[in-house]
């Protein structure tokens, strides 16, 4: 059976595709689909726009189709990037600047007052429906600077505290344990395994 992973985004591609593999599942991608261009995404909530994902390119495909919506909140900042983050300064803007700009604005606040978490919602469509939804949290602080090279978008910033480094410092076997992605496809498996 085939199963289309809804995104364009490379990192999240390969996060997926790790969060399933050893399923009897042939994974397609939207390469095949170059034509289609994204939904629109209305919001209010991360699941909403997972929905719309899904539910999108499973009418456009006719395939089994995942959406998935994430984007870091911070509370500083009043919960921005939130729903927003893939698109926050602009769509084509560098994640270094994105990055660049969290940590000028907030200069001077105090590591308690960096709580952060990272937010990640999926859907499954199929035969027309919504037959799954799951959502992840992984909670964390800002860091004071960028660490790190692995991982990708906001992970240099994200302090994961149980292990004392930033999503960008952790080995992708390690992110996909504790991250907010990792966590919700890990519910999406399961739900998937005993169908």
């Amino acid at each position: 059976m085939k199963l289309l992973l809804a995104t364009t985004s490379r990192g999240k591609i390969r996060e997926q595709r790790a969060s399933l593999a050893g399923l009897d599942l042939e994974l397609v991608t939207l390469e095949s689909w170059p034509e289609l261009g994204p939904p629109v995404e209305p919001g209010p909530s991360f699941v909403d726009n997972a929905i719309v994902k899904a539910l999108y390119y499973h009418g456009a495909t006719g395939l089994m189709a995942v959406g998935e919506d994430s984007g870091l909140a911070i509370d500083a900042l009043g919960g921005e990037p939130g729903i927003r983050s893939a698109r926050w300064l602009g769509d084509d803007t560098a994640y270094d600047i994105k990055n660049a700009r969290v940590l000028e604005r907030l200069a001077g606040v105090a590591e308690e007052g960096r709580s952060a978490r990272y937010v990640s919602a999926v859907a499954l469509a199929d035969h027309d429906a919504i037959a799954f939804t799951a959502e992840g949290i992984c909670e964390g602080r800002i860091a004071i600077e960028p660490r790190g090279d692995r991982g990708f978008g906001y992970d240099p910033i994200f302090l994961y505290l149980p292990l004392g480094a930033t999503m960008a410092e952790l080995s992708a076997e390690q992110k996909n344990q504790v991250s907010h992605r990792g966590q919700a496809m890990a519910k999406l498996r399961a739900f998937l395994a005993a169908r």
